[in-house]
């Protein structure tokens, strides 16, 4: 599995972790409050199960490189 690290623009990270908080660690990015969307969301989770993956978590918080 490839490294995963925050995205490098501070001002990103800032707002979504603000969002998670105001949100119950739930994506700000989404509509619905599901436990697939409580951050590490199960999307980004089953991208970085594939090898061959590399980018963002859908609010672009994480970032896994090959």
């Amino acid at each position: 599995m490839g490294k995963i690290r925050l995205n490098e623009n501070v001002e990103v990270v800032r707002t979504v972790r603000e969002g998670l908080a105001a949100r119950g660690g739930y994506c700000p990015c989404r509509t619905e409050i599901r436990e697939e969307y409580k951050c590490m969301c199960q999307e980004f989770k089953d991208q970085i199960a594939d090898p061959e993956f590399e980018g963002y978590c859908h609010c672009m918080l994480y970032y896994k490189e090959k």
